[in-house]
């Protein structure tokens, strides 16, 4: 299943932002796991994507070091391979959409931007499978059976309606406190987890 949104329609501005607002949803399932496997350190993370907004505020002068991060962020990625937990997974997404985000910065057409899009909607859409799976282990778990789960459906939802504010919105701090209000106000992860 994938949520088609027409990204060529947004600045690099809009992207970055877009980027920045799933991965505050996305950036609890890192902590989440960084306190239960003792691995990484989320205040890293949670540095980069506040300098990110920081960066998307208009009104600073923001510069980011762009190779210094990515050398920072480097350690904290977890390996599958090392870690027998499913947190690993979402973990991993975050620090990938992360990568994503501040390489897609660099690139003014914004190309790769979207993969954080496709990461936070993967995150979901295998732990809406190992739910289900669990659920019912004698059945196939079926793509559709993904899609009209309400975390499906709550992702779905999530990404579209940040995409059709920042399409009308203008390109400042006010739309970025929009934003993150808009994906924090449940309260939770793209995973359902309380934050």
């Amino acid at each position: 299943m994938a949520i088609n949104l027409a990204f060529e329609k947004l600045s690099l501005w809009q992207k970055v932002a877009f980027g920045a607002g799933l991965l505050e949803r996305m950036l609890p399932n890192y902590q989440i796991f960084s306190d239960t496997a003792g691995f990484g350190e989320t205040k890293v993370l949670r540095n980069q994507l506040d300098l990110i907004w920081q960066w998307l505020d208009k009104s600073s002068s923001c510069k980011i070091n762009y190779d210094a991060q990515l050398t920072k962020l480097e350690p904290q990625i977890p390996d599958p391979e090392e870690f027998d937990t499913f947190g690993v997974f979402p973990a991993l997404d975050v620090c990938m959409a992360l990568m994503s985000l501040l390489q897609g910065m660099q690139d003014k057409s914004g190309e790769g931007l979207n993969n954080v899009a496709r990461l936070s909607e993967n995150s979901v859409s295998y732990y809406v499978e190992l739910l289900l799976a669990q659920e019912d282990e004698t059945q196939q778990v079926s793509a559709d059976k993904i899609a009209e789960h309400p975390l499906m459906q709550w992702e779905c939802a999530t990404q579209h309606e940040v995409f059709d504010f920042l399409l009308t919105s203008p390109e400042n701090k006010a739309s970025c406190k929009k934003i993150k209000s808009l994906v924090l106000e449940e309260g939770m992860s793209n995973l359902g987890i309380e934050i």
